[in-house]
């Protein structure tokens, strides 16, 4: 009996121990917060039907439990998953990498997580093999981070899911937050003709590269409006190595007093070759970049340069994804061609611009 008794007693502190161990469930939250399970069910949703003090009391007893909601659990009762894609290529470049950091600082801000998904090349099947993999990792709707990649494959992608394009879809599409590089570069050409300087000659970055083209047209029609001659155009690779290589035939020609290159990176390669052929800037040549790099502002001299919003790019992004997938029906088709957003950039204007020589 003696025996028997010390069973039961044993037992005892095993089942409160399993019962410790058992993970905090929702009826948990609701007996501690004083509500219904459904109440529960719609905070850990989001649902809006709940007044503001009874969310926080079921957020103040979820945190003080520990309770994590049953993300697959929800996702069925929902249909969303609360995961956000993002497709991006080469993130060694600096607008790509911007990007990436400012989308997934503006997804921090809302109950959403993210998948990233890098595409080494353009390819159709690279592309495709993208969307695919996100598409198997259930996400509510995908930012494509390099507009050139739907030239490829995704006007052949069959997707419902809500999709917009980080810089710009010319062809309008898909929904589409950007900068306004016409603008930017008119700014920055603008300023080098205002301090006295007859034309501006132009590091491009590469000819099949949507921002390059787009920033090299605004340059010669900036020129043109201005009645003023087009030098011949000079094409880098975005690298600090081609602004250099290049810089120093840029550095042969007289004539240049002024260079508007593409980005701070060639840039700061052309800055070296014209210190090393002895035409100083800005005493000699005038320099203006783009993209307003965190070490622009260190060069020597500090750079002029075009500075793009890159967390307003982000912020803009992801709230117009976040309004597709709302307004998007669950079995329905992602709208097609909404509207674009435009971010304008703004010119820093530093120590690498002057009037030219009298």
């Amino acid at each position: 009996m003696a025996q028997d008794g010390k069973r039961r007693a044993g037992a005892t502190p095993g089942a409160s121990a399993a019962a410790r161990a058992r993970p905090p469930s929702m009826a948990d939250v609701a007996a501690l917060a004083g509500v219904s399970g459904q109440t529960v069910s719609r905070v850990a949703n989001n649902r809006s039907n709940v007044d503001e003090a009874t969310r926080e009391r079921v957020l103040s007893a979820m945190k003080m439990l520990g309770y994590r909601p049953n993300t697959a659990a929800r996702a069925l009762a929902t249909g969303r998953f609360r995961m956000i894609g993002v497709v991006t290529f080469d993130l060694r470049a600096h607008g790509n990498a911007r990007v990436l950091e400012s989308v997934v600082s503006a997804v921090q801000d809302t109950d959403y997580s993210v998948s990233v998904v890098a595409v080494r090349s353009h390819s159709e099947q690279a592309v495709r093999e993208a969307f695919d993999r996100l598409s198997t990792q259930a996400v509510d709707g995908i930012i494509v981070n390099e507009p050139q990649m739907l030239d490829t494959a995704a006007l052949r992608l069959r997707s419902d899911l809500p999709i917009v394009v980080v810089d710009r879809d010319d062809r309008h599409r898909y929904p589409a937050v950007g900068s306004d590089d016409a603008e930017g570069v008119r700014a920055a050409v603008t300023h080098l003709l205002d301090l006295g300087h007859h034309t501006v000659a132009h590091l491009a970055g590469p000819q099949d590269s949507y921002p390059a083209r787009r920033r090299a047209e605004a340059w010669h029609r900036t020129l043109k409006d201005a009645g003023r001659l087009t030098p011949p155009v000079d094409y880098g690779d975005w690298s600090a190595e081609s602004g250099y290589l290049i810089g120093r035939q840029i550095a042969e020609r007289p004539d240049v007093t002024a260079v508007f290159a593409a980005n701070d990176q060639m840039a700061l390669g052309l800055l070296r070759a014209l210190h090393e052929a002895g035409r100083p800037v800005p005493d000699d040549v005038s320099v203006v970049g783009f993209d307003n790099l965190a070490e622009s502002a260190y060069f020597l001299p500090p750079l002029t340069t075009v500075n793009q919003d890159f967390e307003e790019i982000g912020r803009q992004s992801v709230a117009l994804l976040l309004d597709q997938m709302e307004s998007a029906p669950a079995e329905g088709t992602a709208p097609r061609g909404a509207a674009a957003v435009s971010v304008a950039p703004r010119l820093v204007v530093r120590g690498s611009t002057a009037p030219p020589r009298a």
